[in-house]
């Protein structure tokens, strides 16, 4: 993301308070109410943007990344540590988003009025429905048409699993079929940009269409909610220090002295493949060797992303919170798979866990126009999260290439440039 496009965000998110504000300080309730329906437009069509995107760019990227994860099998040995690493980090982002968001509870108590939720009221009979059952039924599509017509995420994933591994395991790689999903992921990546350079209207009618009928006081909602995230982030970056500690040593210093300003830089621009150039080029001055880095960095960068995964987690649970939708030990656990599959099916797009968390929601039967709830404040969490992808793949690789006894002694100077 470009400077210019990270200072649009920012003006739009102070004009959205400063209209809201207006609007609820001097229009009547109902004049109000009136003007948060035209804002919402805005929001309702960014979502159905999103939402349009969802099935064939799940379907195309899994298709095509799958395909791809016999050459990682190949390699052996680095292949499954690396993959090892990945899902455990991945387990504990998430895990430790749901026991952040119940510890802190940003959601609860909140009061929402029909201009911020559309009018839609918590759809409990869907969640009491939900068994393990019914749960493993609805894994397998009876066509893959309606499951795309309905955004079945999960049908979707599934089928995608399917067609992917075939493709793996023929000899000739079907290069026809592997050539028509690579490009048609290009293609919906592509479409996703597009779609995402609406992001500053969608947060200023989102942040106007909430204040001008939840008054100034959603700011106190907000910075709760912004706040309880970075805390909750804070805690996995003590955890992936501790980590590579544990296994690097003292080395662990200067691995995060290295990452430090592509940290920065992923920070400030909402990007963590922003940072990339730079992670490759570090990493090897701290003694991680460059087949490493070329093997694991590409690999994180689409199942390693563990600031998205906890925010997805953190932020679905934020939104049921404040609708006052409560779901079972069960479904929690299943929500937690489910984020697990999804993310990594389209995390190397823009703004990728807006579309995790909407396929969420609508799994569980909520209303997608649910996630307009967060949508003002994403870019503020988006700098963090993308800044603590960084950190994760970095730690990876250089955990990885300990185990294989790869990690030389480091650069003299790159040393120096940590103290």
């Amino acid at each position: 993301m470009n400077k210019r496009f990270a200072i649009l965000i920012i003006a739009s998110m102070v004009l959205g308070v400063a209209v809201g504000w207006g609007c609820n300080q001097f229009l009547s309730p109902e004049q109000a109410a009136e003007a948060a329906k035209w804002f919402k437009l805005g929001t309702d069509l960014f979502l159905r943007l999103i939402k349009m995107i969802i099935a064939p760019l799940v379907f195309t990227t899994l298709v095509a990344g799958i395909a791809h994860m016999e050459d990682a099998a190949s390699v052996g040995r680095i292949g499954v540590k690396t993959m090892g690493w990945f899902i455990t980090a991945s387990a504990v982002s998430l895990l430790l988003g749901l026991l952040m968001v119940h510890l802190l509870q940003p959601g609860a108590g909140l009061v929402l009025s029909d201009a911020v939720t559309g009018g839609s009221a918590p759809p409990a009979a869907s969640t009491e429905g939900f068994t393990l059952q019914t749960f493993i039924v609805h894994l397998v599509p009876t066509s893959i048409f309606d499951a795309m017509a309905k955004n079945e995420i999960l049908q979707i994933v599934v089928f995608s699993l399917f067609v992917g591994t075939a493709v793996a395991s023929l000899d000739n790689k079907a290069p026809q079929i592997m050539e028509l999903a690579e490009q048609g992921a290009q293609i919906m990546l592509k479409v996703t940009g597009f779609v995402m350079k609406l992001a500053p209207l969608a947060i200023f009618c989102a942040l106007a269409s909430a204040i001008a009928t939840q008054g100034i006081s959603m700011l106190v909602v907000y910075g709760k909610f912004v706040l309880g995230f970075y805390a909750t982030m804070g805690v996995l970056w003590a955890l992936l220090f501790a980590a590579a500690f544990f296994v690097l040593g003292k080395r662990a210093i200067a691995l995060f002295g290295v990452i430090r300003d592509p940290a920065l830089l992923a920070f400030s621009t909402a990007s963590s493949e922003a940072a990339y150039p730079r992670i490759l080029d570090g990493l090897p001055k701290i003694g991680v060797r460059r087949r490493i880095v070329s093997f694991v960095l590409p690999l994180g960068y689409s199942f390693n992303l563990d600031g998205s995964m906890l925010y997805c987690t953190f932020a679905t649970m934020f939104i049921l919170q404040a609708h006052g939708v409560h779901l079972s030990i069960q479904q929690q656990i299943f929500m937690l798979a489910l984020l697990m599959v999804t993310s990594k099916g389209i995390a190397g797009i823009p703004r990728a866990s807006l579309v995790v968390i909407m396929a969420t929601l609508t799994h569980f039967g909520m209303p997608d126009a649910w996630i307009a709830l967060v949508l003002g404040v994403d870019h503020l969490l988006d700098m963090g999260r993308s800044a603590t992808n960084v950190v994760g793949n970095s730690v990876a690789a250089a955990v990885v290439a300990k185990w294989e006894g790869e990690l030389d002694d480091p650069d003299p100077e790159a040393e120096a440039a940590t103290v």
